[in-house]
């Protein structure tokens, strides 16, 4: 074990004992992970991420995620010690209901988490999302002598995490896209809830990576400072290709009688192992959530840190200001989430027609009339773009050489694509669609039901709606889906029933914000409803409308769809 200072091990083992406190008194919890990964999340936090504990919202921080939720207290530990708005008191009240620290890190509730966390591989996509967004955003407001995006995505995942597939698509994405401001600590523990690794996954990870087009590195003692730090350099300088480092790390670090074991994953260690790891470490035996103070004071060094850092970039901000101001303001008014003037000005209106359209060729219409309005709408398909017609026409495809583009070619990575929008989302200034054949959905679900947990504004679009897909079978014909998405809180799913309907349902998609929404539409022509005759489209917007009146005084059917 190599640490670096006394100081070091004192703030590494403030981290780690902190977490093994929240866990005991909550009795629940996985203490193993912040254990393990306590080093090499401090060198990360100290060292390298730029942020600013006192406004966690400066468009140009550095984005840090735990894709493996299940260690949470290391993130609660870390947003308390270095100065967010997380009284110890709330890592006391760690998986209590209505506490800011719940079992696994949710966005919007806790001051710095940047994205709700828990099933596996979720993380690992959100933060390719936000790394594309980055490099986007840069492209698009950047300019000489004038940089105002310029920040790094950083993540910490486990094994679990790699075992998962929609981290092998995400992967696979950032490694074509060679985002290289993209930069992952492995936590490499050789341990999962079942016991030892070697039962379930034995595939060598760093070749795995090397594959996909990554940047990889390898530190064989998750203790060593010194190594972690070069490394996180070199990666940081490396930036043609994301990266990650593989860090071979003891879960429950310090535990003379868990350390290594699956037993230390996800339980308390007990009263009498919480005494004997205290006492491993030189801490107190019996004091809970205790705090030296010359740890905490060079932790919250990064409170000054931040507010320099910060106000370097404003200063530089109001030099673009300056320089570019009609660029400034849309800045400001994409990464505020509001909408731009007469963005839904060109919206087409289609006359009625008996023989009609399919809703995915209008919605494919309204889709580029708002995109020639709307600068920061950017998506595309799973693969699908020519039969969801959900290609931006104007535009090029977003690459490693045209990050500049809005087109996103996420390939046959249903759930990539979607865990990918999530992150997109998440990082602010972008309003990011996805698409596929309703029936694939399914190979979506988790992603989609995080973006409803998370109330994030993604809009999918789902064709092929129903059996009048035809030819392709009952493996592509959605019957339960409807269902399966109408359950989901917090996603709003739309049916449109003619092209006038889908004008209004992207209309409503693109003014809510404050949660998914789902257009599900038709391959087959359908009617363009006459709307002198009927009701206006308009009421769609009301979740449902009184689409015909009837003009006797007591009807004697009423129809209900």
């Amino acid at each position: 074990m190599n640490h670096d200072s006394p100081l070091d091990l004192l703030c590494i083992n403030a981290i780690r004992t902190l977490a093994i406190d929240g866990v005991q008194h909550a009795n629940s919890g996985h203490p193993g992970l912040p254990m393990g990964a306590a080093a090499m999340a401090y060198v990360l936090w100290d060292r390298f991420l730029q942020h600013n504990p006192a406004n966690p919202k400066w468009p140009d921080r550095d984005r840090f995620i735990l894709s493996a939720g299940h260690g949470s207290m290391l993130l609660y530990s870390l947003l308390h010690l270095t100065g967010y708005d997380l009284p110890l008191d709330e890592l006391k009240k760690f998986r209590q209901l209505g506490s800011k620290t719940p079992g696994h890190p949710e966005h919007g509730l806790t001051p710095g988490v940047e994205t709700t966390t828990g099933p596996l591989g979720q993380g690992f996509g959100n933060g390719v999302g936000m790394a594309l967004a980055e490099a986007h955003l840069a492209a698009v407001f950047n300019r000489p002598g004038h940089e105002i995006v310029n920040h790094y995505t950083y993540a910490i995942v486990s094994d679990g995490d790699l075992m998962e597939g929609v981290a092998a698509e995400a992967a696979s994405l950032a490694g074509h896209l060679k985002l290289g401001k993209l930069i992952y600590l492995y936590d490499d523990n050789h341990i999962s809830i079942e016991g030892s690794t070697d039962i379930t996954f034995t595939e060598d990870r760093a070749k795995r990576f090397e594959a996909y087009g990554w940047h990889v590195q390898r530190v064989e003692d998750g203790n060593d400072l010194q190594a972690l730090a070069q490394a996180l350099a070199a990666a940081r300088a490396h930036t043609e290709h994301p990266s990650i480092i593989v860090v071979r790390t003891q879960i429950g670090f310090g535990s003379p009688n868990k350390q290594g074991t699956a037993g230390v994953h996800g339980e308390p260690l007990g009263k009498d192992e919480v005494v004997l790891t205290k006492r491993a470490y030189g801490w107190p035996e019996n004091e809970s959530f205790y705090l030296p103070e010359t740890a905490l004071q060079n932790f919250r060094k990064a409170l000054a840190r931040g507010k320099e850092a910060e106000q370097v970039w404003q200063v530089k901000f109001s030099a673009y200001e300056k320089a570019h101001p009609e660029l400034a303001a849309q800045f400001q008014r994409v990464m505020a989430g509001e909408l731009p003037a007469d963005w839904d000005k060109d919206i087409p209106v289609f006359p009625a027609d008996a023989k009609g359209t399919a809703t995915r060729v209008a919605g494919g219409k309204v889709l580029n009339a708002i995109a020639s309005r709307m600068p920061e709408l950017i998506g595309g398909s799973a693969d699908l773009a020519p039969s969801t017609k959900t290609l931006i026409t104007k535009e090029k495809d977003f690459s490693p050489q045209d990050r500049l583009s809005r087109n996103l070619r996420f390939g046959v990575r249903e759930h990539g694509m979607g865990s990918v929008c999530n992150g997109i989302a998440l990082h602010g200034g972008l309003r990011p669609y996805g698409a596929t054949f309703l029936v694939f959905s399914d190979y979506m679900r988790p992603a989609i039901r995080l973006a409803a947990i998370t109330e994030l504004p993604v809009i999918y679009v789902f064709t092929h709606d129903s059996i009048g897909l035809g030819e392709d079978g009952p493996t592509h014909q959605p019957i339960e889906h409807y269902a399966a998405l109408r359950a989901i809180p917090h996603l709003i799913f739309i049916r449109p029933c003619d092209a006038n309907e889908t004008a209004e349902a992207w209309r409503f998609a693109i003014k809510h914000q404050h949660g998914p929404v789902a257009l599900a539409l038709t391959r087959q022509d359908l009617p363009v409803l006459d709307r002198s005759r009927c009701s206006s489209a308009s009421g769609l917007h009301n979740g449902a409308y009184i689409l015909w009146e009837s003009k006797v005084a007591e009807p004697q059917i009423i129809l209900i769809a």
